[in-house]
């Protein structure tokens, strides 16, 4: 069985997958998510990877990077070191830097 489902568009990722690739426990993992402290991203491929997904996760200074296809199954990991850990900045704090837009 593949630790990513995919159902009406709707990625579902076992918690075993990110904890172990985190270091952290299944319940590390889940109050990480729903505080904000993990992030994760999902980009459809386009063009050569139509048919595949990317899904990052993001903890801390670290990414995990999963390849799919449409039926969930991993086709590829890999994780990366991103540097400083993202931190929240509070409006009008010393380290607050406004948001960057395209323009």
């Amino acid at each position: 069985m593949s630790p990513v489902t995919i159902t009406a568009g709707d990625f579902t990722v076992d918690a075993d997958l990110l904890a172990a690739a985190f270091g952290l426990d299944q319940a590390a993992v889940k109050a990480k998510m729903q505080a904000g402290e993990i992030t994760s991203l999902c980009e459809a491929g386009m063009d050569t990877d139509a048919g595949r997904f990317r899904l990052s996760f993001r903890h801390q200074t670290r990414m995990l990077k999963l390849i799919l296809d449409t039926d969930g199954a991993v086709l590829s990991k890999s994780m990366e070191i991103t540097g400083r850990p993202k931190r929240p900045y509070m409006l009008g704090s010393p380290d607050w830097v406004p948001p960057v837009r395209a323009g």
